[in-house]
């Protein structure tokens, strides 16, 4: 099992988030904690390469696995999510 850790930023999203999606975020979470057996993570490339996503409807958690943590950056909207 995996520990899932949110970055400041993540938390500021999550916070932000309306209640029906952060209850689907918080499902994500759930099966982060099964990294690497986690389904539907797809990896990132270009300047995100090293990263994965997590889609749940229209809005995605980016996060990076380091040992037996997983590290969550962003949580948004997929219109906004990969503008750096």
């Amino acid at each position: 099992m995996a520990t899932v850790i949110l970055t400041t930023a993540a938390q500021a999203d999550f916070d932000d988030l309306p209640v029906t999606i952060r209850a689907r975020v918080l499902t994500v979470f759930e099966r982060l904690r099964a990294w690497p057996a986690t389904s539907g993570a797809k990896p990132m490339r270009g300047a995100l390469a090293g990263h994965y996503r997590i889609r749940t409807g229209d809005w995605r958690v980016l996060f990076h696995p380091v040992g037996s943590t997983v590290i969550v950056d962003r949580i948004a909207n997929r219109r906004d999510v990969y503008d750096e």
